[in-house]
């Protein structure tokens, strides 16, 4: 790939990408009333996205081998501890992850 055939790429999905985020407000713009539909949906969605999140990140454990999903099950446990007690998400899922990579590399 040649130099100027990358920076056509690379323009082309700079403009995709703008057009895309200005795509709700040339619908949606000029002070017109959201469907309710697209309301249901901002309620719905960021919490299947989380769940689907969850199964995506958990699905290959293997529980007949050692160490049977243990820094799984103890990073998510941390995840959802953590969320709870101080309700901040960034904290949640950063100190979970830097404890699975912990347990994953020192521990097991």
């Amino acid at each position: 790939m040649t130099d100027s055939h990358t920076l056509l790429l690379i323009i082309i999905m700079a403009i995709v990408t703008i057009f895309l985020r200005f795509c709700p407000f040339l619908v949606f713009g000029n002070k017109k009333e959201t469907p309710t539909y697209i309301t249901y949906l901002a309620s719905v969605l960021p919490y299947a996205i989380m769940g689907m999140l969850v199964v995506y990140c958990l699905r290959n454990i293997q529980w007949v081998e050692t160490p049977h999903g243990l820094p799984e099950c103890i990073a998510t446990l941390v995840v959802v501890g953590s969320y709870v007690w101080k309700r901040n998400t960034l904290l949640s899922i950063a100190g979970g992850t830097i404890l699975y990579m912990f347990l994953v590399q020192v521990i097991f």
